[in-house]
């Protein structure tokens, strides 16, 4: 239940506080910033400015750090849409239908569609949070490897989504992504597929193979091409498009709201976070569209679907770290980090003692979302002018700019070699025709699908009845075959009507 007169509180230390609301911008710029940046987690970017919050007070410190994590959150989508390049590991899905969509010179809406998802998710998220951060955080504690092993596997149910014309070749791509996420010592010790490279220990660095899957084996096969839009009438920065993207979102608010609730739940698991939830909102979207064939190909539902749930993630990692003290991910890590700075420890006694703070956090993430809207859209119309780039300048700056990226996340040279490698598998693939979604779906979910696999197996002790305790588990389990069903029945729905068409076509032509 809502707290009246912490609210009131709340309202009224935002209001007296001018310094609440200088940082908004900055952060969001920040954010924007680094997000779009190949190779700079959210994480990353909340790390290099979290010594700054030192010096301010607790408030303004942490609607600074949740602003960056707000303006990262959409930034990472810029380069998904324009270069393939998931900015963050949050914007894999976008790049499923935001590229294409930018080959055929949609780059505008897309971006645009991007934006408007992006606020409505973060909108959302925090509006959830307000009415049901005690019931979140009472579920999310409920939550064990089992809940969690459950999830990953949806997610892989992701590969019949993101198959292509072959079933059997996106489950070989995919079987192949989660034998490259268990490579590594696990959590029993064990030590598997490093062939004695000692880089390899802690397993393939997630995000420059992320890079060379997806970024630069694009850019190997785009090598005789002039622009990344060929045709020059499309290559035009227009912010009414941009615009007409951002209409175009509100349209499909099913997929918003789908987005969101996904988001909330999946962000607040510890461990899971947006990495998850904008590929199972995606494929979620893919299953209930009756023009799921044409997903991959550039249809704006498919970026609307990812950036709503990926964005929304943020309000479910924040009701994780606030009601419990427990940190989703690395920028949640971030802003408990902050808190202890200041002397400050969250979790249940901070949500009982400081009710009026809570609520002054959620409401200033309510106006970082508004600005967002504005602050994104000039930020969006700068960031179009890449298209106008020949492809003979971007595509050394980009690998140049990856490159750096990629050994920055690692320190060492473990980053550019892993680029490199995948550069060379991503462009193999894409050449004989594998999807190399399936190979980044399954690189995220193995290692996080085998480690709980393995908790689960030795908190039962090896009995299997051990599921039938756990009604969470069995919850989800039942969505997933009840998802599956749905899916094998909107297909077959599909391939009869397409049937009836065809048989009609030809009565009529004889």
């Amino acid at each position: 239940m809502l707290d009246l007169s912490a609210i009131g509180s709340a309202l009224s230390i935002l209001s007296s506080s001018y310094l609440a609301w200088v940082y908004l911008i900055p952060g969001l710029l920040i954010g924007l910033i680094f997000g779009a940046m190949p190779g700079i987690s959210i994480s990353m970017a909340m790390a290099i400015f979290l010594p700054v919050t030192l010096y301010m007070d607790f408030l303004p410190a942490v609607i600074f750090l949740t602003s960056i994590y707000t303006g990262a959150g959409f930034g990472g989508s810029v380069p998904a849409v324009l270069m393939n390049i998931p900015g963050t590991s949050s914007a894999v899905a976008t790049t499923f239908d935001g590229y294409p969509m930018a080959r055929q010179g949609k780059h505008s809406q897309a971006l645009g569609l991007a934006l408007a998802a992006s606020v409505l998710g973060t909108l959302s998220s925090y509006v959830l949070l307000l009415f049901l951060i005690a019931p979140v955080s009472a579920v999310v504690l409920k939550m064990g490897p089992l809940e969690m092993f459950a999830i990953a596997i949806w997610g892989m149910m992701l590969l019949g989504a993101l198959a292509g014309a072959s079933i059997w070749r996106g489950l070989l791509a995919g079987v192949f992504g989660v034998l490259l996420g268990t490579v590594g010592m696990n959590t029993a010790g064990y030590i598997r597929g490093t062939m004695g490279i000692p880089w390899l220990l802690d397993g393939v660095p997630t995000i420059p193979a992320m890079m060379g899957l997806l970024a630069a084996s694009q850019l190997l096969n785009l090598i005789n091409t002039h622009y990344l839009i060929e045709d020059e009438a499309d290559r035009k920065i227009s912010f009414a498009r941009i615009i007409e993207g951002l209409k175009l979102a509100f349209k499909y608010p099913t997929i918003i709201a789908r987005g969101a609730g996904i988001g909330v739940i999946i962000g607040a698991i510890p461990g899971v976070g947006s990495s998850i939830s904008n590929l199972i909102s995606y494929a979620e979207t893919r299953r209930n569209a009756p023009d799921g064939e044409t997903f991959g190909k550039g249809n704006p539902k498919g970026v609307i679907a990812a950036e709503a749930a990926n964005s929304s993630s943020e309000g479910g990692a924040m009701a994780t770290m606030l009601a419990l003290g427990i940190p989703g991910g690395g920028a949640s890590a971030i802003l408990l980090a902050a808190f202890a700075m200041h002397n400050i420890v969250g979790g249940p006694s901070f949500i009982g003692h400081n009710k009026d703070i809570v609520y002054a956090i959620i409401f200033s993430n309510f106006a970082q979302a508004v600005l967002l809207l504005f602050v994104g859209l000039g930020f969006v119309y700068a960031a179009s002018a890449v298209v106008r780039v020949p492809l003979r300048f971007l595509i050394p700056t980009v690998l140049v700019v990856s490159t750096f990226g990629s050994y920055a996340i690692e320190g060492a040279l473990s980053g550019p070699i892993t680029l490199f490698v995948f550069a060379v598998i991503g462009w193999a693939m894409v050449r004989y025709n594998y999807p190399v979604a399936a190979v980044v779906v399954g690189l995220l979910l193995g290692r996080l699908l085998e480690a709980n696999l393995l908790r689960t197996w030795q908190i039962s002790r090896g009995d299997l009845g051990y599921a039938l305790e756990r009604p969470g588990a069995i919850l989800i389990f039942g969505l997933m075959i009840l998802s599956i069903g749905l899916t094998s029945y909107s297909r077959w729905r599909r391939k009869r009507a397409a049937a009836a068409a065809a048989a009609s076509t030809m009565e009529i032509g004889s």
